[in-house]
């Protein structure tokens, strides 16, 4: 039902809402010491009304930071390549599911991920302790899962609007918390760096 409730109130944001957001939310991102100190990220490519992320993978990039970008699997699992810039992606259309901007180039493999400085995750919502809600489809749970096994520790930072910072979200047991959500508004901790 939150999910539902979310994914409603994006759907009525205006595109100037969105890109206002976006410039605000790369603004307060950038200013993260866990970016300023990061050689790769781990990001994504913001799609419909998510908080748009291609202001700050585009300024990543021109600090000279490698940018890994996710590929879904058929099995729903996540493959990485680099972001090159804005032209480096391709549309794809899994499925009956919305389409996505993936990178074009060289795939390398799921475990790319593990050299990630900082992850940036997409969510719909965070709570007060730090938990993320996802869309649902697991593919970032397997990221966190395969990040925890090889006691991989990279910044988790979530990017949301302001409105999805919520009191509680729903959590299983194989959740992990995020250490920080970046809002158009500012940055919010959860843990210390």
């Amino acid at each position: 039902m939150l999910r539902r409730e979310i994914l409603g109130v994006r759907n009525r944001l205006t595109t100037d809402v969105v890109r206002e957001a976006a410039d605000a939310l790369a603004e307060h991102a950038l200013e993260l010491p866990e970016l300023a100190g990061a050689r790769t990220v781990a990001a994504y490519v913001s799609v419909e009304n998510e908080p748009g992320t291609l202001t700050l993978l585009d300024a990543l990039l021109a600090r000279g930071v490698r940018v890994l970008l996710p590929a879904l699997l058929p099995d729903h699992d996540l493959d990485w390549g680099a972001y090159a810039g804005e032209g480096s992606l391709a549309r794809v259309r899994h499925g009956g599911k919305m389409a996505l901007l993936e990178p074009s180039g060289e795939r390398f493999g799921p475990d790319a991920v593990l050299g990630a400085d900082v992850v940036l995750l997409p969510g719909l919502a965070v709570d007060a302790r730090g938990m993320r809600l996802g869309r649902g489809g697991g593919s970032y749970d397997r990221v966190l899962a395969r990040l925890e096994r090889v006691d991989a520790r990279p910044a988790l930072v979530v990017l949301l609007y302001d409105t999805e910072v919520v009191e509680r979200v729903p959590a299983q047991a194989h959740d992990r918390p995020v250490q920080a959500v970046v809002t158009p508004s500012g940055v919010r901790r959860f843990t210390s760096p």
